[in-house]
């Protein structure tokens, strides 16, 4: 009897372990590689362009420094964070917001920096950010700044 019921408590004891490991595995994220000199220079530019964002209010060289990221290493660790500040300085480039004015004269620059152009780019990155990243910690900053760009159509 005492067999028995020693065996019934291993294999209790046995399937608990075996289905909370499963479940464990099933919640992971999968492993990325990730090129650790693409990852350093993604990094410095992500500093900069923070630096850029919060200190100096430099809009349109946030942005510069997200596209080179986001072209050459989409991978990158901190993504969503990038995402964010790509969105914000494109929400308030379409204001006409920061101290970095869009030159009107070079053509190229009055289509990609226009308003509506600029709009359509913070929808596009916050979006991204919100479905690409539910787990960042800019997501609901990224929710209600798409909410006032949807408010503002």
């Amino acid at each position: 009897m005492k067999r028995k019921f020693h065996a019934i408590l291993f294999i209790i004891f046995g399937l608990l372990i075996f289905s909370n490991s499963a479940s464990a595995q099933r919640n992971l994220e999968p492993k990325v590689d990730r090129d650790p000199i693409l990852e350093a220079d993604a990094k410095h530019n992500l500093e900069v362009a923070q630096q850029y964002f919060k200190l100096k209010k430099a809009y349109k060289a946030v942005l510069m420094r997200f596209e080179e990221t986001f072209a050459a290493y989409p991978e990158f660790s901190k993504m969503d964070e990038f995402l964010y500040y790509a969105g914000m300085s494109s929400f308030y480039l379409s204001d006409n917001k920061g101290k970095q004015k869009i030159e009107a004269a070079a053509e190229k620059d009055k289509e990609k920096f226009a308003p509506e152009k600029m709009r359509e780019d913070a929808v596009a990155y916050l979006s991204m950010l919100v479905e690409k990243y539910p787990q960042s910690s800019f997501r609901n900053d990224a929710e209600k700044a798409l909410k006032q760009l949807e408010a503002k159509k």
